[in-house]
């Protein structure tokens, strides 16, 4: 492990010591497990794997097709669920053909889906397109997604704010609501963890209310303009996040592991190496285990190392919703491992 002093004010010095305490709370007994409170997206997600991709303009054969459950806020809801957590969803669907195919996916993984709602139209839609590597690009329409509403947030949090001890989030929903979301979260109390994905220039009036963002490298390199290619640079840009007020920034990078960044330390994690057949929701598997094992009472190095268990079995399947691991897989796997911090 690997310590660094920052220079801090004392006012800030006690705005840290403080949201610290709330998270050590939120860590503190595994025998009084809390829920998960997941703000986010809900897709049907159709997917095309093919040996490449085509060049634009290009017709190709492909191999294989699914549709299944997705978007980040339901993959995190559903790996929360796997996990063990008592996962508690809120987001929109359609009323269209689709909308039996999400809910149902959500009931089947154990998330409480009391606060989906169903809004005239179609549901959000993820066309995604996987190559042998594994690996893939993705369009997201929301369509339903945006007509997540603040009333709709607010009913969820007077419902839920004092059982649940966290807050999952990102950013395939309205950015307003996401900033609405969280600084919900924040006053009530809860561990706010948001995953800023798919990237995009952030209102910096937000940081302070954040306690863990998770990017990955190319998010990380997005949000902060530094080029995450490596361990420097992935610290670099997790200070980025903690000088504007993030009480901690995890930066995932793939085989090469993953850092948590805080205003005074740096904890490096090893990754478990796996053969990748698609890295779709390798990063929501990541975020859903984390926020599960934090409000079951994990300590962070823990949950980090759980979660990064979770992303690594993700990747060696197929598909989006049903490639997230059972937690008894994830935790033998993680068992099995001695990587840790170094």
């Amino acid at each position: 492990m690997t310590g660094k002093r920052a220079s801090m004010t004392d006012a800030r010095d006690g705005r840290n010591a403080l949201r610290k305490a709330r998270m050590s709370q939120t860590q503190s007994s595994a025998s009084a497990p809390g829920g998960v409170l997941i703000v986010g997206s809900i897709t049907a997600d159709l997917t095309t794997f093919s040996s490449r991709l085509p060049a634009r303009g290009e017709t190709i054969l492909g191999d294989d097709f699914t549709l299944v459950l997705g978007g980040k806020g339901a993959n995190q809801a559903v790996a929360a669920g796997l996990a063990g957590g008592h996962a508690h969803m809120v987001g929109c669907v359609g009323t269209d053909l689709f909308s039996d195919l999400v809910t149902g996916g959500l009931r089947d993984a154990g998330v409480h889906i009391d606060h989906v709602v169903a809004v005239p139209g179609p549901t959000g839609i993820a066309h995604i397109r996987v190559d042998d590597s594994g690996e893939n690009d993705i369009v997201m329409v929301p369509l339903a997604n945006s007509s997540l509403s603040e009333t709709q947030i607010d009913a969820a949090f007077d419902a839920l704010g004092s059982t649940c001890r966290v807050l999952l989030t990102q950013l395939e929903i309205p950015w307003a609501l996401t900033q609405y979301a969280i600084r919900k979260a924040h006053d009530s109390g809860l561990t706010v963890v948001l995953d800023p994905a798919p990237a995009a220039t952030l209102d910096e009036s937000i940081w302070p209310l954040v306690d863990i963002v998770t990017p990955n490298e190319t998010e990380a390199s997005i949000l902060t303009g530094i080029a995450v290619t490596d361990e420097a640079s992935a610290i670099e840009a997790g200070r980025w996040f903690t000088t504007r007020g993030a009480t901690s920034a995890l930066i995932t990078m793939a085989a090469a592991g993953a850092v948590l960044v805080t205003a005074d330390s740096v904890d490096r994690f090893d990754s478990i190496r796996v053969d990748a057949v698609d890295t779709t929701a390798a990063g929501d598997a990541f975020a859903g285990y984390l926020g599960a094992s934090l409000a079951d009472g994990f300590d962070i190095t823990d949950a980090i190392r759980r979660a990064i268990a979770a992303g690594a079995l993700t990747v060696t399947r197929r598909g989006a919703s049903p490639s997230l691991p059972h937690r008894d897989d994830v935790d033998a796997l993680a068992a099995s491992q001695n990587a840790g911090i170094r």
